[in-house]
């Protein structure tokens, strides 16, 4: 290996607190052994002390200048910025798990791969109900997929052959990138092992319709993107979660028509969502690993979720329409 650092750790953030000092000290601690890395950290203009934290921690700081911040922009001002053969994307409210990184590295042996992930799981998936089911969506089998999140060991050739996560997106910036590399030959793992564990911090249900505010968002714009490149990825998700979604709005009136109309088939349209609640939960009862009441409760997730997704979904339709930008949407306190 040349005398340049081998891996690069961007870590983006912003206000993240004691989450961030926790990160830093995962990546710190990590099994490094003999390889050659350094730390970078992208600050979104935090207002606490994030900056004069990282800077006390010998970490290599940068700040993101522009007015319209999104977690694209910082991962390629920290990827572009940094001088690592591997770049190691973490979110500043995730934990590096100390073995993924020689797991992920001896899977880049493939030349065929870009990019290498691992399973990331909450912290303390019983700080709320939101966090819990939510817990669950972390849960992917392993193989080769289309894309990747947030916390990923990529290649840096295959970067730069892509520039990078496209800046014009606030949401959903991983598949759509994902979409290009593969567009270009690379291939994407999932590595059956730990990677991060993540502080997600969804304790109200305000914040938990803005999460899924935002990833309605996403499905609709990276969907868009995706059908003018003629690639599958999430065409079908966004129909569906789209008409569901209406389905969803519409089920109240449709049962008090249903009710009015004659008490049995009001009581039959109830049965009916019973059943496809309980079918969601014996389809998803593996990730919820032989507890009923969880596996309950993530089904009913699945379905309450495409209320504020079809929101979402539809903001950016509007948005498109009259060639006008979303503003980032945060969920977090």
């Amino acid at each position: 290996m040349e005398n340049t650092l081998k891996v690069s750790v961007v870590i983006i953030g912003r206000n993240e607190g004691e989450r961030l000092h926790r990160c830093i000290e995962s990546v710190k601690n990590a099994c490094w052994n003999s390889i050659c890395h350094d730390i970078w950290y992208v600050d979104s203009r935090s207002t606490d002390n994030s900056l004069a934290y990282v800077r006390g921690q010998g970490v290599n700081t940068l700040v993101l200048q522009d007015d319209a911040m999104c977690a694209a922009k910082a991962r390629n001002l920290g990827w572009k910025t940094a001088p690592g053969e591997f770049i190691l994307f973490l979110d500043g409210d995730t934990q590096l798990h100390p073995d993924f990184i020689s797991r992920g590295l001896n899977a880049l042996l493939d030349p065929s791969l870009c990019a290498v992930w691992g399973h990331r799981r909450e912290i303390n998936p019983q700080q709320s109900v939101y966090t819990r089911v939510l817990d669950l969506d972390w849960i992917y089998s392993p193989g080769i997929t289309p894309y990747f999140g947030g916390d990923v060991l990529v290649r840096r050739s295959a970067l730069q052959m892509v520039d990078g996560f496209d800046s014009t997106l606030n949401a959903g910036e991983e598949p759509e990138m994902c979409a290009r590399l593969r567009s270009k030959g690379w291939k994407i793992l999932h590595i059956d092992a730990p990677m991060t564990t993540h502080d997600l911090a969804v304790t109200t249900f305000k914040a938990y319709a803005r999460r899924c505010y935002r990833s309605g968002i996403a499905y609709a714009e990276v969907s868009h993107r995706m059908q003018s490149m003629g690639d599958a990825l999430w065409q079908r998700e966004a129909r569906r979660d789209y008409l569901h979604g209406l389905l969803y709005v519409a089920a109240p009136v449709l049962l008090l028509l249903a009710f009015f109309a004659h008490p049995l088939a009001g009581l039959a349209l109830g049965g009916l969502g019973t059943v496809v609640v309980a079918r969601s939960a014996w389809r998803c009862r593996a990730k919820a690993q032989g507890q009923l009441g969880l596996a309950v409760q993530y089904a009913l997730h699945s379905h309450v979720q495409k209320i504020p997704a079809l929101f979402g979904q539809a903001a950016w339709r509007r948005a498109h329409a009259h060639a006008r930008k979303l503003a980032l949407v945060d969920y977090k306190a």
